[in-house]
């Protein structure tokens, strides 16, 4: 039975965090990601690496076939008979946030750290080099007659600016793998746990719209757009909300210049929750508050007008401790002597869109700490328990 080789595994992350591959810009990563998939002996699929909008890359998207194995019979390699089964699909996302251009990995007692001035890149590319370890590894167990199904791999573009590489491959392209198992290594805490549920996020732009005039003038021929929007802002509900949602003010911008009372103002917020129940009831909340705080002392009724537009940046997603996704996860990494555990995020990942398209996604953790700061840090026995983690899947999958 093949193992992960753990050299190999490290090599692959130092060569992965050394590409620069910030979001909109993952064109040399996915080159790099294509080349060793390919000489791992993956198909790749070609049409998914056109250009996600806005970028200078698509997604890699390849196919590991399915191996049905192979027995001795009296000294002769017997081929076994093709099992029937759903792809296996594993998957991590290629861009890194800023400050990530040229990283310097250092190494000292057993964990990785950038240099200080940059991030290092373990989100996500710790979930890529253990994916492509997991690949190799069983390549190099199908060689000893070990079978494994069909694995799907999903490496995607522009995931930190709202998941939109994932988005972008669309629900038509899982159509014959509905109810198929995915696992996306994305997830900070320790390799074991597996990030269950995370909630439905709506985003709002309120546009506030008054009446300008000379503020030293004529004042009083004006409506303060500013005005008003300050009054929403202050009425509306801030932080948690219930045990399940949360909301906030993100951005408030208006008005063009001090002398002038401001005609125009915008707003803009988001709404998570675990619940679209919730969900749902607080976006009208927080939609008539909007619309009817008014100006204090305007003898102009009406003058302000209020337009709320909101988007559904993804769905929310929760699997049980009994769905086979996560008592396949869990059970492979008991079986490896890891913490098992679950865990409700209030964040979202490319979880969040897959489960959207019909596949019965989860979060894996990946180590990573520190993510999105000049602090991020690797331990590398997570790394490698990470890989060890995704190809015990694959084997308790097909065992």
């Amino acid at each position: 039975m093949a193992t992960i080789n753990p050299e190999r595994l490290l090599a692959t992350f130092l060569d992965l965090v050394q590409i620069d591959s910030p979001t909109g810009q993952e064109a040399e990563l996915a080159a790099y990601c294509k080349q060793v998939l390919e000489e791992a002996g993956c198909t790749i699929n070609l049409e998914a690496l056109t250009e996600v909008p806005n970028g200078n890359s698509g997604n890699v998207v390849a196919t590991l076939p399915a191996f049905s194995g192979v027995v001795q019979r009296d000294g002769v390699a017997v081929p076994q008979q093709p099992r029937p089964s759903v792809p296996l699909y594993f998957s991590a996302h290629m861009d890194v946030v800023e400050p990530c251009r040229g990283i310097k990995p250092q190494i000292k007692d057993g964990v990785i750290y950038s240099d200080g001035t940059t991030v290092l890149g373990g989100d996500d590319k710790a979930g890529l080099a253990a994916i492509i370890e997991m690949i190799r590894c069983l390549v190099e167990a199908e060689a000893k007659g070990e079978a494994h199904p069909e694995i799907g791999i999903l490496f995607t573009a522009q995931e930190e600016v709202g998941l939109q590489g994932a988005k972008a491959l669309g629900k038509e392209a899982f159509r014959d793998a509905q109810g198929a198992l995915c696992y996306v290594l994305d997830a900070a805490g320790k390799p074991g746990l597996v990030v269950n549920g995370a909630p439905f996020h709506y985003s709002y732009r309120a546009e506030f719209k008054g009446v300008a005039a000379h503020a030293g003038i004529a004042p009083e021929k004006g409506v303060s757009a500013i005005k008003a929007a300050a009054q929403a802002v202050q009425a509306l509900p801030q932080g948690r909300l219930d045990e399940e949602s949360t909301t906030n003010v993100g951005f408030i911008k208006g008005g063009t210049a001090g002398n002038v009372v401001a005609a125009a103002c915008l707003v803009t917020g988001e709404l998570r929750s675990q619940s679209k129940d919730k969900l749902l009831a607080h976006q009208a909340r927080i939609e008539e508050i909007l619309k009817s705080s008014p100006v204090e002392d305007d003898t102009r009724a009406g003058a302000v007008e209020v337009t709320v537009e909101w988007k559904a940046n993804y769905e929310g997603f929760f699997a049980p401790e009994d769905s086979p996704q996560v008592e396949l996860a869990m059970r492979a990494a008991r079986k490896l002597g890891l913490e098992a555990r679950t865990e409700i995020s209030n964040g979202g990942a490319d979880t969040n869109v897959f489960s959207s398209f019909g596949l019965a996604a989860v979060s894996l953790g990946c180590g990573m700490d520190y993510v999105h700061s000049t602090e991020e840090r690797l331990v590398i026995k997570d790394l490698e328990n990470l890989a060890r983690w995704a190809l015990a899947i694959v084997r308790e999958s097909f065992g």
